[in-house]
């Protein structure tokens, strides 16, 4: 079963909100609620999600390479 919810914790403040990943897109760029810095994945990591997140995005869960 694939987990839809992540929790993203910004890097900066660290601020964490939980939040629902798309199905049907890369979430590139994400902006925290807390300090309202701009979260690019890291090198190598697809989406926010796979950087940041507690929960790999969909396509990872999946087996897939990427969200591409």
């Amino acid at each position: 079963m694939i987990e839809l919810r992540s929790t993203i914790t910004c890097p900066d403040c660290g601020h964490a909100e939980t939040e629902v990943m798309p199905t049907d897109a890369c979430q590139y760029f994400y902006d925290c609620k807390g300090c309202a810095v701009v979260l690019k994945p890291k090198s190598g990591d697809c989406c926010v999600y796979c950087s940041y997140g507690t929960v790999a995005c969909p396509p990872i869960q999946q087996g897939d390479d990427c969200c591409a």
